[in-house]
């Protein structure tokens, strides 16, 4: 860091606003091709309305894929709450026990 005399606030010669990622990447999984007869979990923040976007997603994709199926997000607890840590750590046995196939995550603005 050096200052120069004509100006108050020090000046950076290199700044970087990303740090290193600490997560390790991997491919993406493949799409499932057709979500008929397929089990679909629910997984909300209780955040911003999914109370309402749920139940449009749910109709919606009724008519476009009959037979699939829906575990609700009251099933899995809130992602982003209190007890945050618990239901996350929860959560990939709570999908298996559910036989999910798929995840709808995050619904709002």
């Amino acid at each position: 860091m050096t200052a120069r005399p004509a100006l108050s606030e020090p000046v950076y010669e290199v700044v970087w606003p990303l740090g290193r990622s600490h997560w390790d990447t991997r491919a993406p999984n493949e799409r499932i091709a057709d979500l008929r007869g397929k089990t679909i979990c629910e997984i909300w923040d209780h955040v911003f309305r999914g109370e309402r976007i749920f139940p449009i997603i749910r109709e919606t994709m009724q008519k476009l894929y009959p037979g699939v199926r829906f575990v609700e997000y009251d099933k899995f607890g809130d992602t982003h709450g209190p007890h945050q840590k618990q239901v996350l750590a929860a959560l990939p046995e709570l999908l298996k026990q559910y036989g999910c196939d798929a995840v709808i995550s995050g619904v709002g603005a």
